[in-house]
């Protein structure tokens, strides 16, 4: 007999099946929600705060990461669904759609386990959009089939380090992203997802691409501070490069030991004609050990002048520039 939840009541199925399944039962297969907040116009901290639950595993977790009162911050916490996979909270962790695409709070609870407690509000400076599904196999196997949407937006709030005093936000910027599908990172050649937060709007792209640089998907947009409809970004350059604690040019090799950071030069082509073009340097917010890779919070500027900070994420497991050394085995070719 199939086990029901409360959501089965609700009008919200997808597939003739109850809502604990999903489309295709696989390990990879998780919804999460990742919030990532960093000050307007400089290098410090950031705070990054996930939700994930995991249909296969019946697990739900909550990611505390980033850097905090100039300390880096990690965490972790799960529970089993059981029967509320729809329950945003995992021990200390809480978060709350206030109004959908407009106001959310996010809440980690003081406890002995908690690198950072917080209480922040997110509130909407953009619409959100959503972006094109994506997929990718190695030979028959799926590796990558998923659905995208980001928006960004003002942070106020606290946050508390372990042992440490309140440390207020205000009104910092940040994006947040709710994603659903199948991704299994270890086995992706590479990624890149940049968040560029400018005083006018929010410019974002997820963009995939083999070990050879072969473009397999690249979707984003330009998302005016007014809440005006996004216009798609139809094209995407980037010329970027490690740099260690000196800001000197280093190699990635295989694990990176020396990068302190990420720098160069990206390229949107906006749909009706517009190229926005950025020059951004900065430095680690969070790296992913074996997985490759990771975020940097970085500052931006335009080539008409506008400055603004960012967070560029650059991960995979073998990429010709990034990645020169694989790390996996049977990847995408």
């Amino acid at each position: 007999m199939p086990r029901l939840t409360a959501m089965d009541e609700q009008f919200v199925h997808q597939i003739p099946e109850p809502m604990l399944n999903v489309a295709v039962h696989h390990q990879h297969w998780r919804e999460s929600l990742f919030f990532i907040a960093h000050p307007k116009d400089r290098l410090g901290d950031c705070v990054i705060l996930t939700l994930a639950h995991f249909p296969a595993r019946e697990e739900m977790d909550s990611l505390q990461l980033g850097i905090v009162a100039g300390q880096p911050a990690i965490g972790r916490h799960a529970r089993e669904t059981g029967l509320t996979p729809h329950e945003m909270k995992v021990g200390p962790v809480e978060i709350d759609i206030v109004e959908p695409f407009k106001t959310i709070r996010l809440h980690v609870a003081e406890d002995p386990a908690v690198p950072v407690a917080l209480d922040l509000t997110f509130e909407a400076r953009t619409a959100a959009y959503g972006l094109r599904r994506g997929s990718m196999r190695a030979g028959h196997e799926l590796i990558w089939d998923q659905s995208h949407m980001v928006q960004s937006g003002h942070f106020q709030g606290t946050v508390k380090p372990r042992g440490g005093a309140d440390i207020r936000i205000d009104d910092w910027w940040g994006q947040r992203d709710h994603s659903w599908g199948i991704r299994d990172h270890a086995r992706c050649p590479f990624w890149m997802w940049l968040a560029v937060q400018l005083p006018d709007g929010m410019l974002a792209v997820w963009n995939w691409e083999l070990a050879n640089g072969a473009r397999i998907y690249t979707d984003g947009c330009w998302a005016p501070a007014d809440g005006s409809a996004p216009t798609p970004v139809v094209g995407f350059r980037h010329d970027l490069h490690w740099i260690g604690a000196d800001g000197a040019e280093v190699d990635y090799g295989r694990d990176g030991p020396d990068v302190a950071g990420v720098a160069g030069r990206v390229e949107f082509d906006l749909e009706g004609g517009r190229t926005v073009a950025l020059s951004a340097e900065g430095l680690w917010a969070q790296r992913y050990g074996p997985v490759g890779g990771g975020l940097n919070r970085v500052t931006v500027k335009a080539d008409d002048g506008r400055e603004g900070t960012a967070i560029y994420e650059l991960t995979g497991a073998h990429h010709h520039r990034y990645f020169p050394v694989a790390r996996a085995e049977d990847l995408p070719v």
